[in-house]
């Protein structure tokens, strides 16, 4: 038997996982530390747990391919987008690649249809390429908090002996940014940097970043890999919207990071000052929301366990959508010494008296239709909720602590009865019509917005 190469009977690729192994085992072999027949030895005996990597990376990518099909239609513009932008960078030759030119996606723009599931591998495939390049001359690789990605990229059972040869891999920074760009693409899709950058303005390296600072607070993966463990038990397609949900609120905190945090992130503080309450705080949104809110929970989370989801899981991923306020609520308990939990009864229910949850909707309602469409309805709901944290946060240092939190918000009112009533009403007046544009929204924005002014 030839030890010197693994086992490929497994039917996958190894070559990348195998050379950067030998690299590092041949070092440890040069060091005096392994005989050459203990590292033959060990080769051998790691070829399922190489395949095993790497069949992982192979469903990962196939989920984010499941991904990209379920949004297709509604991103195709962003596809357009993002495929001329990589012509521009004399990156991507459509014609060579098979892929669809701008006059052929205009006419699968006026058809409602999308790139297919082999297109969409295509432009996957070259969004990984480009990333993998900008962040490999950024400093991220470089990030202590990723430590953890190039220690997993290696087969368990060598992290017991040789994590100072891993540290020390003359391909760690390459490592580090493969294993970043695969969960990056592969959990928020392949157009999350190119929609994000243009949003923001902020680069590469700090989007991805905020990405994984996002993932760890929420928990991402933990939910992803138990989604996973339902396959063949539940619809793929509810698996798949399960994911979206995720993948959503992860997108939305990553936004939110990038513009309310001084860049760039430092990872490990972000991390462990958001991650442990916005955890606690998820556990209890189902007894601390109300009214409309709590209504859709409800609806959200009945609809998963009439496709056999778990109702564990099932309450989990529905409180997904209300819980991006919570990075929000964090911040304000933080600054008042409060107890986030408190917080959060306070920001439910002043946002149920201002019937703010139904504003959101029509928010999420608004055409996408192109990129400055998908940006002005992103800024509009990002300008809400940021006002809702200050009138939160004004309602708070108003009131007394022993209340209620209607109570809190039945005293604040009181202060200025009239407007508050008058405000109330313009938001149901333009929320009532189902089709409420861009204009009528700002508008109510803009009376959300005034009830800073009573304070």
């Amino acid at each position: 038997m030839n030890t010197d190469f693994i086992d490929n009977s497994a039917g996958v690729d190894t070559s990348d996982h195998e050379v950067n192994i030998k690299v590092l085992l041949d070092k440890v072999v040069a060091a005096g530390e392994m005989t050459r027949e203990q590292r033959n030895t060990l080769l051998a005996e790691m070829t399922d747990e190489v395949a095993g990597l790497v069949l992982r990376d192979n469903y990962e990518q196939n989920l984010a391919l499941a991904n990209a099909a379920a949004h297709a239609p509604a991103l195709l513009h962003v596809h357009e987008d993002w495929m001329k932008d990589l012509e521009r960078r004399g990156v991507l030759n459509r014609e060579l690649e098979a892929l669809p030119s701008s006059r052929q996606v205009r006419h699968l723009l006026d058809r409602g249809e999308s790139l297919s599931v082999p297109e969409l591998s295509v432009l996957l495939s070259w969004t990984k390429i480009v990333l993998a390049d900008e962040l490999l001359a950024s400093d991220l690789p470089d990030d202590p908090y990723l430590r953890e990605d190039l220690l997993s990229y290696f087969p368990p059972r060598m992290r017991a002996d040789h994590v100072p040869a891993m540290e020390d891999h003359p391909l760690r920074r390459e490592i580090i940014v493969t294993q970043v760009v695969n969960d990056l693409v592969n959990g928020a899709g392949m157009t999350f940097i190119p929609r994000l950058a243009g949003e923001t303005g902020a680069s590469v390296a700090d989007l991805t970043r905020a990405n994984f600072v996002a993932r760890e607070i929420f928990d991402s993966l933990p939910l992803r890999e138990e989604i996973a463990s339902y396959d063949n038990q539940v619809p793929a397609e509810r698996q798949t919207r399960m994911r979206i949900e995720m993948r959503t609120l992860v997108e939305r905190a990553s936004r939110w990071l990038v513009n309310n945090r001084r860049q760039p992130l430092d990872s490990t503080a972000t991390v462990e000052f958001f991650q442990s309450r916005v955890q606690s705080v998820m556990q209890v949104l189902p007894q601390i929301m109300s009214g409309q809110e709590l209504d859709d929970f409800v609806a959200r989370r009945d609809r998963l366990t009439a496709q056999h989801v778990p109702d564990d899981l099932a309450t989990r991923v529905a409180v997904l959508a209300p819980a991006y306020a919570l990075l929000g609520i964090i911040e304000t308990a933080d600054e008042q010494g409060l107890d986030p939990a408190d917080v959060a009864r306070v920001h439910f229910a002043l946002g149920e008296r201002l019937g703010l949850p139904t504003l959101v909707h029509r928010i999420f309602a608004l055409p996408r239709d192109d990129r400055w469409q998908t940006m002005a309805r992103a800024a509009v709901r990002d300008d809400l909720y940021a006002v809702h944290q200050q009138l939160t946060a004004a309602v708070l240092a108003s009131t007394d602590t022993d209340e209620s939190a209607p109570a809190r918000v039945a005293t604040w009112e009181e202060s200025e009865t009239e407007l508050i009533a008058r405000s109330a009403a313009t938001l149901e007046e333009i929320c009532r019509d189902e089709s409420a544009d861009l204009a009528r929204l700002s508008v109510g924005l803009r009376v959300v917005r005034g009830l800073l002014a009573t304070n």
